[in-house]
């Protein structure tokens, strides 16, 4: 089954169902939804954190490069990727309509980190990871692996063939969660 292409773009947030392609980038505040072969691909995850998605049994997956915890005017910017609380739903939502199954989701997180040091007692990206997680057991999604904290930044891969993600970083060895 090839993937649908119809896409909506708006000014600062994308999402979109991606078409068959080698690879397609998910800048920050984008939500992607593909099906093998298109991989996702996300680049310089610092505080952002990278949400994946997987149905093993379709297979489909999805990505949203998230930027900020919680949508601050929830009435002007309804359901826009960039906050925590607003990618989950989409992306489920999504991939629910496109066949996925909500039983069988699978979620991956990767980034949050602490990029700058500061007296405040939760950083950005670990207020990214506190959302993400607290709405993933609302939603009885599991959550099998993570690569996230730390003060360095990394990039991903994802392939929704699989459901593996690679993550690359300067810190560490590449590995595959």
């Amino acid at each position: 089954m090839s993937a649908p292409v119809e896409a909506y773009r708006a000014a600062s947030d994308r999402t979109s169902l991606a078409s068959p392609a080698d690879r397609v980038m998910v800048g920050i505040g984008e939500l992607v939804v593909t099906r093998p072969p298109t991989r996702l691909v996300a680049l310089g995850l610092g505080s952002c954190v990278a949400l994946v998605l997987h149905d093993p049994t379709v297979p489909i997956g999805g990505l949203a490069h998230v930027m900020l915890p919680t949508n601050p005017q929830p009435h002007e910017r309804p359901g826009s990727p960039k906050f925590a609380d607003c990618a989950l739903t989409g992306l489920v939502e999504w991939m629910l309509r496109e066949g996925a199954r909500r039983e069988y989701l699978i979620a991956k997180l990767v980034g949050g980190a602490s990029m700058f040091a500061s007296t405040r007692a939760a950083s950005i990206g670990q207020r990214n990871l506190m959302v993400l997680r607290r709405l993933l057991r609302q939603q009885n999604i599991p959550l099998p692996a993570v690569d996230v904290g730390g003060q360095w930044g990394r990039s991903i891969e994802f392939d929704p063939q699989t459901g593996c993600v690679r993550v690359r970083s300067f810190q560490r060895s590449e590995r595959v969660i």
